[in-house]
């Protein structure tokens, strides 16, 4: 299957403390590499205490075929991280952020935390399985923090902050 091209967007490019500086689009920002960005994390985990790991498509431009967080994507520009959170989790899951039990888990900055860009993650707590966007996933797995992060250290290919970030909030 051929990947589908990035859908672009405009961004916002922030400075060293989170503040908007700039409005670019998405594919000139994913050109010159730049990770002063903003996006949006959540995992979601059940009453076992396993998290809800999703695989990307196969027509994903980038991490095609790789394990993801449970939700995640830009905050455009504009938005806060709270109003991307609650776009992105009915874009992917169909769920509904007022009807769940959620909280931020962390802030993150590629500063401090060496990941991708500036992010908050949210952690939902439920136990049914979402109904995934089919553009967005094509698999699935409930599985532990633990067995996440060994998977991917064993070579099962994921999303460049997902091991970071399950190390991160569950290690």
């Amino acid at each position: 299957m051929k990947p589908i091209p990035i859908q672009d967007e405009l961004l916002d490019i922030v400075d060293n403390r989170d503040v908007v500086v700039r409005t670019e689009l998405r594919s000139v920002i994913y050109q010159q590499k730049i990770r002063h960005i903003r996006a949006v994390n959540a995992f979601i985990i059940n009453n076992k205490g396993q998290l809800w790991i999703p695989r990307r498509t196969a027509t994903k431009a980038l991490f095609p075929l790789s394990l993801d967080t449970s939700v995640g994507g830009h905050v455009q520009s504009g938005e806060s991280y709270d109003q991307a959170f609650d776009r992105e989790l009915q874009e992917e899951t169909g769920l509904v952020l007022k009807d769940m039990d959620c909280q931020v888990k962390a802030y993150l900055t590629p500063l401090e935390h060496n990941v991708s860009c500036f992010m908050t993650v949210y952690e939902i707590k439920s136990s049914q399985t979402p109904v995934y966007n089919p553009d967005d996933f094509c698999d699935f797995f409930w599985i532990t923090p633990t067995e996440l992060i060994e998977k991917i250290e064993t070579g099962e290919p994921a999303k460049s902050d997902l091991i970071t970030l399950a190390k991160i909030l569950y290690s």
